[in-house]
C-alpha cells in the first residue's frame, strides 16, 4: 500500500488535505478531526452515488455523524442555478442548522455546487470535499472556489468558501475511464507548466499511473502555496488560469459538450504557441507542451475559429472593462500575466490556433 500524506493549506481558516489509498473508508474519522460530529448532508451525482455513497455514509455514521444524502443528475449541463436551488431546498427540508455540514462527494461539478450551496445556506455552513476524479483532486477540491454556470458563461456565479477538510482517496483515481483520466491529466499538466520541470517531466512518460499520488500531492502543494498568498484571486492566483481563457471559450462554443480538461488542454496549447509567435516566451516550450498533451490523449487544437473564441471570451471573469489578463508561459516553470485589449484577442488566438 502506498504511503499516505497530509498537506496543510494555510488559509484563514487553515485545513488539511489527506491524500492516499483507502481513505474513503476513513473519511468520517478524518472529517471528525476537523468538525464536531453533526448532521452531514452528502451531495453527490448519479454517476458517483452507486460507486461510493454507501461507503461514505457508513464511515460518517461510524464517526458519529447523522447523515442524509442528495443525488443530482451528473454532467456539466447540470451545473446551473436550477440544480443549486434543488440542493438548497434539500438542505432546508432536512433542517440543517449552522452547526451542521455539507459533504461534497464527486468531481468538480459536485464540489463546486455543494460548496456554493454550503456558502449560501444560512449564510454559510461548513463543508468537506471528497474528490473522486483526478481533475477535482488536483485542482477544484482545494482553494475554496465554488461556482455555477450561467447562460452567459462558465462559473459566473459563485463565492469563496474554504473547505474544513479534503479527503482524496487515490484508489478512486485508478479506475477512472480514459476520458475522465485525461481530463484530470490536462489540469495537472498545466500545473506542471506553472511549477517547473520536477512535475512537468512526469507527463513526458507514457503512463502516469505509478506517479498518481506524487502528481496529486505536488499539484495540491503548489496550488496551496499560491492560494495561501492570494486566497481571493486578486493577483498571483490568477496564474492558475493558464490555458483557461481560450479553454473556457472553447467550452462555451461547444455548448459545454467538450469536457473541461480537454478544452483547457487545447487552450494551453493555443497560448503556448501564441507566446512563441508573439515573442512573449523566454524559451521555446510549446512543442514539449503539445507533445505531452498528445501523449495523454488530449487535443492541441480546436475546430472553433479565433473570431468565435474571441467573442466567447468576452464573458471571461478575468476581463476588466476593455482589457483582459492572459496567463502566458515564458518557459516551463515561469508563467506571467499579460494584460491586453479585448480587441487583440482574435489576433492572439490566431497566432496560436491550430485545427484539431
Amino acid at each position: 500500500m502506498e504511503s499516505n500524506q497530509t498537506i496543510t493549506i494555510q488559509t484563514r481558516p487553515s485545513y488539511l488535505v489527506h491524500i492516499g489509498s483507502g481513505l474513503l473508508d476513513r473519511c468520517g474519522q478524518l472529517a471528525a478531526e476537523a468538525l464536531t460530529p453533526c448532521r452531514a448532508a452528502v451531495v453527490t451525482d448519479s454517476n458517483v452515488a452507486p460507486l461510493y455513497l454507501s461507503r461514505v455514509e457508513e464511515s460518517l455514521r461510524a464517526a458519529g455523524f447523522s447523515v442524509c444524502a442528495h443525488v443530482f443528475p451528473a454532467g456539466e449541463a447540470r451545473k446551473n442555478l436550477s440544480t443549486l436551488s434543488d440542493i438548497l431546498e434539500f438542505l432546508a427540508q432536512e433542517q440543517l442548522t449552522r452547526s451542521d455540514c455539507v459533504v461534497a462527494l464527486g468531481g468538480g461539478v459536485c464540489g463546486d455546487m455543494a460548496g456554493f450551496a454550503a456558502g449560501c445556506y444560512l449564510r454559510g455552513v461548513a463543508y468537506v470535499q471528497i474528490p473522486t476524479t483526478l481533475l477535482s483532486s488536483v485542482d477544484s477540491s482545494v482553494g475554496g472556489k465554488t461556482a455555477v454556470d450561467l447562460r452567459a458563461g462558465k462559473n459566473l456565479a459563485g463565492l469563496f468558501l474554504q473547505p474544513s477538510a479534503v479527503v482524496c482517496d487515490t484508489d478512486c483515481l485508478r479506475t477512472l475511464p480514459p476520458l475522465e483520466r485525461a481530463d484530470g491529466t490536462a489540469e495537472a499538466l498545466k500545473t506542471g507548466v506553472l511549477s517547473g520541470e520536477e512535475l512537468f517531466s512526469l507527463f513526458e512518460a507514457d503512463d502516469i499511473t505509478p506517479h498518481l499520488s506524487e502528481i496529486v500531492g505536488r499539484c495540491i502543494a503548489f496550488k496551496g502555496s499560491v492560494v495561501e498568498q492570494d486566497p481571493l484571486d486578486n493577483g498571483l492566483r490568477r496564474t492558475l488560469n493558464l490555458g483557461h481563457t481560450a479553454g473556457h471559450a472553447i467550452e462555451k462554443c461547444s455548448g459545454y459538450a467538450l469536457h473541461h480538461g480537454h478544452a483547457v488542454a487545447a487552450g494551453l496549447a493555443i497560448i503556448a504557441r501564441a507566446a512563441e509567435a508573439l515573442g512573449w516566451a523566454e524559451e521555446p516550450c510549446a512543442a514539449r507542451i503539445c507533445a505531452a498533451l498528445r501523449r495523454h490523449g488530449l487535443p492541441t487544437g480546436t475546430e472553433y475559429a479565433p473570431a468565435a473564441l474571441a467573442q466567447a471570451a468576452l464573458a471571461d471573469k478575468k476581463r476588466r472593462g476593455g482589457s483582459i489578463s492572459l496567463v502566458v508561459p515564458r518557459k516551463i516553470g515561469k508563467c506571467e500575466m499579460v494584460t491586453v485589449p479585448v480587441g487583440d484577442l482574435e489576433r492572439i488566438f490566431a497566432a496560436g490556433w491550430e485545427d484539431r
